[in-house]
């Protein structure tokens, strides 16, 4: 093998590299941007509020039944009692 086939190799995977090395530029760029696009995009928004504030509004009822439960229970003995009367 002579200096000139060498220099041929070298030179031939030396293209080969930066054809590989601009290839995954590339990909990762157009990733890159993908990603950028998908983390920047808000469709989903307005559907995890929506989820949270029914989440607490469900949490507000817990708790206004466990607190006026005896009132409550007060109440429906007498709608109970009142239909039975009937």
């Amino acid at each position: 093998m002579g200096m000139v086939s060498l220099k041929r190799i070298l030179s031939a995977a030396r293209a080969k590299a930066t054809g590989v090395a601009e290839h995954i530029r590339s990909v990762s760029q157009a990733a890159c941007a993908r990603m950028c696009a998908k983390l920047s995009d808000e469709r989903g928004q307005g559907t995890t509020e929506y989820a949270i504030l029914v989440g607490v509004l469900v949490v507000i009822a817990i708790i206004a039944i466990t607190v006026f439960r005896p009132k409550l229970e007060e109440l429906w003995n007498a709608i109970a009692d009142g239909m039975n009367s009937l």
